[in-house]
């Protein structure tokens, strides 16, 4: 069989994936012959196209899968999309729009026969997306949020809920996104820092010509004042008690009122009480009786009621009124200042404070269980620094605004009569019975999309367990829950892990997974988070093109660690695909190999006893980086094994000699051994790799249609010689002292030396290995110093390589001169440390007998080093 020279990436995709499907290796059914491992897919926005965040997410489920697939788990990933209430009915709306259509002129059926349209058309763009990568979902588990039966589940929940008296219907103070045109809840607002004007306004005191200054941000709101407060401790304003103030513009005629709510050191010591715009003054206006004006209309213009600048916008109304109060000689002064800022996280309008009926699910009992699983440790955060960020949210957990102003979503289940009694249930008929009406009238809101994202590891197995219970889920279900591992972000660590957990506590008392592995943020190279606006996020399809899925895959991942931020390079695909094409060329150069009748040498058979060694030792490592989800560590690991152990060293070690241009044969033994140590790295690579291993793995020989590397079995760690392993490290150095000969000479690469070694010993079990590798023609060992000879230093031994062209003592002093400075310098270095009292008695006593071997070998150089300088 023919090898092509260079890999194809493109080839090895288009080959391997529709025959990993075809072959339902993603495919999973209930085997209780085998443990399960299950993943549930965060399920993207149905809005959604790739991103270098999903990218990074599902290469690290796709890792994981595929390694407990090979483990002999019953691996099982489903995948999904999220309905995406907000973003989905933004899209909508804009489609619409562009045709020349408001969602106005609809009714709420027509706009969503729209809404389904286009998820049907645009929803699963990202899904396919995903394949692009080499995701190994199973494909047949597709569940989206909004499917009949996860919708009914989430209408379920609402109810049962309701009935249980955690959730309830009020006016309450909420975050309103004036362009999405709905509530939205604390978790969904953006802070960010933003430069402002805080402009101090002049209230004149009813009946004087004195006035009251205040400062604002946000003067636009003046209108709706209908108080102002200060605290009663204040001497400033103790003789206004009963006084009246005038609000400016509207001149309306409010109370001075005394209250401990504000600080007496903050500005001028004197708030203006806006009701309907601040949480705060809400509470002031509820505590005092005050008259509640909304100054705003639901899409961020001036209200009616503010009863000045009616229809204009918000921030052009703001500049506005600075000006006309100016004008007035009611403004003290101006400033700049910096402050905190909501934003809406979908649609990126500040966010206003808005009075407004809602419905909300009560927090405090539902979410104790949620907190104790993490802080029992039940549930693992990967990394667990985010456990306090947890702990913080949870305690001071708010009731969740839960309705959503919107059309696109699960509609509520309440229903009300001309009366204005209420009623939750599943259907009209069952409404018109209880409220004994025919007159009935749904709620007209939607709920929140994570109201249903909390139930998916729930319902994407049984979408009936919360009306049946735990005791009657379906054998999927009981099968594949409590799931084994989700990666996410940690910006949803409440949003929707903390609510996962609270659902499956609920509803099967049980946790939803067992661990949760968050990753960072990808950034640029510069630090900046990725973005449109910035131009400076790549498209993850045009990455696959130019480097393949393996490269993206790899370079993802090497620089990943859990819960802290990537900074992307480009460079970082290159050295992926560059990671591949040293894995094909091993390859190539292995089936190159002429098997003949002759016999195994020395160096081929100590460097199979190492390399059997090392795999096993590094096989553990890897295990043990998987097992702690050190994912960028256990990748290093294997790229340094294969890149480093096996091709740099072990091939050469192994590799026929080439006599008068041509490669002679090898033993079958020592090509069987390579060949075998071959599959195994492919089998510790595939999770990274997955698509130019199985093409390497079905080129080696022919196989079964089902023998194929992503259902191999995982290679097993065998126990391993330390020493020998140990011992191999200074091979190493000894090789590479040689070659470093040979470049400052100019030497020869062909050219064979001589290598002495000054020890009491006769020979060592890797002189035929150093012999091969550094081309040496003898290895000898003496008692003395060997004259006109260039030596270095391992450890405490000398070696020397006598030369046929003479030493230039010159150039060898400086050498010398320079290694011994290095080396003192080093041991100083060692000796501070050492006599640090703090480092001694803190430090693990093998550090510290670590840095006392240091100490001893420096020393021991540098007496051989002062040696050869004295000889010199």
């Amino acid at each position: 069989m023919e090898i092509a020279k260079t890999y194809s990436p493109n080839d090895a995709e288009q080959k391997w994936y529709p025959y990993w499907l075809e072959k339902k290796f993603f495919k999973s059914v209930v085997d209780k012959s085998k443990k399960p491992y299950t993943i549930v897919i965060p399920p993207p926005n149905v809005t959604g196209v790739l991103h270098m965040g999903h990218m990074l997410n599902n290469t690290i489920q796709d890792v994981l899968i595929r390694r407990a697939r090979m483990l002999g788990y019953n691996a099982c990933w489903v995948p999904g999309t999220d309905h995406a209430s907000i973003a989905t009915e933004a899209k909508v709306v804009k489609l619409l729009a562009d045709k020349g259509v408001k969602k106005s002129d609809l009714s709420r059926e027509d706009f969503l026969k729209h809404a389904w349209e286009w998820k049907e058309k645009y929803g699963g763009i990202i899904l396919e997306q995903l394949k692009k990568l080499g995701a190994s979902c199973d494909w047949d588990r597709t569940r989206f949020t909004m499917e009949d039966d996860l919708s009914e589940a989430v209408i379920d929940v609402f109810i049962d809920l309701y009935n249980k008296g955690h959730i309830y219907r009020g006016v309450r103070m909420v975050n309103w996104d004036p362009q999405g045109l709905t509530a939205v809840s604390d978790e969904e607002v953006i802070y960010k820092e933003s430069s402002s004007k805080l402009v101090y306004v002049k209230y004149k005191i009813e009946g004087t010509n004195d006035f009251v200054t205040i400062a604002t941000t946000r003067p636009e709101t003046i209108m709706g004042d209908t108080a102002v407060c200060v605290n009663p401790t204040d001497e400033r304003y103790a003789h206004l008690k009963g006084k009246n103030v005038i609000v400016p513009v509207v001149n309306r005629v409010v109370p001075l009122i005394f209250d401990e709510y504000v600080d007496a050191t903050f500005g001028t010591g004197a708030l203006k009480v806006t009701p309907a715009h601040d949480i705060n003054d809400f509470n002031l206006g509820q505590k005092y009786k005050l008259q509640t004006i909304d100054a705003l209309t639901p899409d961020g213009k001036i209200s009616e009621a503010a009863g000045a600048y009616v229809g204009m916008d918000r921030f052009a109304c703001r500049k506005q009124i600075v000006k006309d109060l100016q004008e007035m000689g009611l403004v003290e002064k101006v400033e700049d200042i910096k402050n905190k800022v909501g934003y809406s996280e979908r649609t990126d309008a500040v966010i206003e404070p808005k009075l407004s009926m809602q419905w909300f699910l009560k927090m405090d009992k539902v979410s104790k269980p949620a907190l104790d699983a993490v802080l029992n440790n039940d549930v693992k955060l990967i990394p667990d620094k985010f456990i306090n960020t947890y702990k913080h949210w949870m305690e001071n957990v708010h009731d969740w605004c839960i309705s959503r102003q919107l059309w696109w979503g699960q509609r509520i289940p309440a229903w009300y009569d001309n009366k204005g009694n209420t009623v939750v249930c599943k259907t009209k008929e069952e409404a018109a019975k209880l409220l004994n009406t025919t007159e009935v009238k749904q709620d007209e809101d939607v709920l929140d999309t994570w109201f249903s994202s909390w139930l998916w590891p729930l319902t994407v197995f049984d979408p009936n367990v919360i009306r049946n219970g735990w005791e009657k889920a379906n054998e999927d279900l009981k099968y594949y829950y409590p799931t084994s591992d989700l990666v996410t972000a940690p910006e949803i660590l409440f949003f929707w892990v903390a609510r996962m957990i609270i659902a499956g506590k609920e509803y099967t008392g049980q946790k939803p997974f067992t661990n949760v592995y968050l990753t960072g943020i990808v950034r640029d190279k510069l630090g900046r988070k990725m973005s449109k606006s910035l131009g400076n996020s790549p498209d993850p399809l045009d990455l696959i093109t130019k480097y393949g899925a393996d490269g993206v895959r790899v370079g993802m991942l090497l620089c990943s660690p859990a819960g802290n931020d990537l900074m992307f390079d480009e460079s970082y695909c290159e050295q992926g695909r560059n990671f591949a094409n040293k894995v094909w060329n091993a390859f190539r150069l292995i089936k190159g190999f002429e098997v003949g009748n002759v016999e195994q040498s020395e160096a081929q058979k100590t460097a199979i006893t190492w390399f059997d060694n090392k795999l096993s030792e590094q096989l553990e490592i890897i295990n043990d980086h998987y097992t702690k989800y050190r994912m960028s560590d256990a990748l290093m690991a294997t790229y340094k094994l294969v890149w480093d152990d096996f091709c740099a060293w072990y091939l050469e070690a192994i590799k026929p000699d080439f006599v008068d241009g041509k490669a002679q044969p090898i033993d079958k033994a020592t090509y069987d051994a390579t060949i075998s140590y071959l599959e195994s790295l492919l089998k510790i690579m595939h999770p990274w790799m997955p698509f130019i291993t199985e093409e390497i793995w079905h080129l080696i020989k022919e196989r079964s249609e089902m023998d194929c590397v992503i259902v191999a079995k995982w290679p097993e760690v065998k126990s391993t010689d330390a020493r020998q392993l140990m011992e191999f490290e200074v091979v190493k150095e000894i090789v590479a002292m040689i070659r470093n000969i040979r470049a400052q000479k100019q030497l020869s690469p062909k050219e064979k030396l001589k290598l002495i070694e000054k020890s009491d010993a006769t020979h060592s079990y890797f002189d035929k290995l150093v012999m091969k590798l550094a081309n040496l023609n003898e290895v000898e060992y003496t008692k003395n110093k060997v004259e006109g000879a260039f030596s270095f230093m391992i450890q405490s031994t000398e070696f020397f390589v006598p030369l046929s062209s003479n030493v230039n003592k010159d150039e060898e002093k400086a050498r010398l001169q320079k290694e011994l400075e290095y080396n003192q310098g080093f041991l100083k270095s060692v000796q501070i440390k050492l006599s640090n009292e703090k480092f001694v008695a803190n430090a693990k006593p093998e550090l510290v007998e670590l840095e006392k071997k240091k100490q001893a070998d420096a020393e021991a150089k540098i007496k051989a080093l002062e040696a050869q300088l004295s000889a010199l």
